[in-house]
Parts: structure tokens; sequence; C-alpha cells
């Protein structure tokens, strides 16, 4: 009578390279659902700050002013900047992960009313956000 013990263990090892596939699988889809977890949250985050500065702006009425109250710079062709961290919280110059431009579009044939666009993008250039804004312009 020959032993059973040889088709036991292979029984195992089989069960054992099925329970480690299945644990892989399930690593893998973790780490994609908290990539994109951190993906929806920065989105959020973006829009949040487009948001704020359109309100700024806005408020404001004018480019000149609202720099002064949300603390941006001047960047290149008259475009605001602010620099943020990858936790978002401001900081200043190129050392930012984000960065929210703020954009005068060329005034169409309506005088007193200003318009630019607010994006926020990452640092390698990819946009989080934009939106399009419209504002009285006080003289």
């Amino acid at each position: 009578m020959r032993s059973k013990a040889p088709l036991a263990l292979m029984e195992q090892t089989i069960m054992v390279l099925v329970f480690a596939l299945a644990a892989a699988l399930c690593l893998r889809v973790f780490v994609w659902s908290n990539a994109q977890s951190l993906q929806a949250r920065n989105r959020d985050q973006a829009a949040l700050l487009c948001q704020s500065a359109a309100e700024a702006v806005r408020y404001a009425g004018s480019l000149e002013a609202a720099k002064d109250r949300f603390g941006m710079e001047w960047g290149q062709d008259s475009t605001l900047l602010l620099y943020y961290d990858k936790n978002w919280n401001p900081v200043s110059g190129l050392d930012g992960a984000y960065c929210m431009t703020v954009q005068r579009e060329p005034d169409l044939e309506e005088p007193g009313l200003g318009r630019a666009s607010v994006r926020v993008s990452e640092a390698e250039g990819e946009t989080l956000f934009e939106l399009p804004i419209a504002w009285q312009e006080v003289d």
C-alpha cells in the first residue's frame, strides 16, 4: 500500500499558490484605489482653490487688487501665480508641487468687464482644474 502523503503535500502547495495569487491581486487593487483616492483629493482641493481665487478676484474688482489680497506673484504675460507644496500649503517660488495661475483673457468688446481663467496644475504641467471667471472692473 502506497502513502498518500505526497498527494496531500501537493494539494497544500497548490492551495498556498492560489492564496498567494489572490493576495497579490488584492494588494494591487488596494494600491490602485489609494492612487485614485489621492488623485480625487487633489482634484477636489484644486477646485476649492480655483473657486476661492475666483471669488477673491471678483470681490477685489481687478487682478491687481486680488494679487495683494491672495498673496500671489506676477508671472509672465501678466499672469498671477501661487505655488503650493504636496500638502497644499502656500510656498514661495518654484518649489511647489502645484501651481495656481490666474490669466487674464482678452476683452471681447465689453468695456468694464474683466475676464480671466483660473487654473491649478501639477508641477509636471497636468491641469487638475480650470475655471473661467468674469467680473465687473472697478475704476
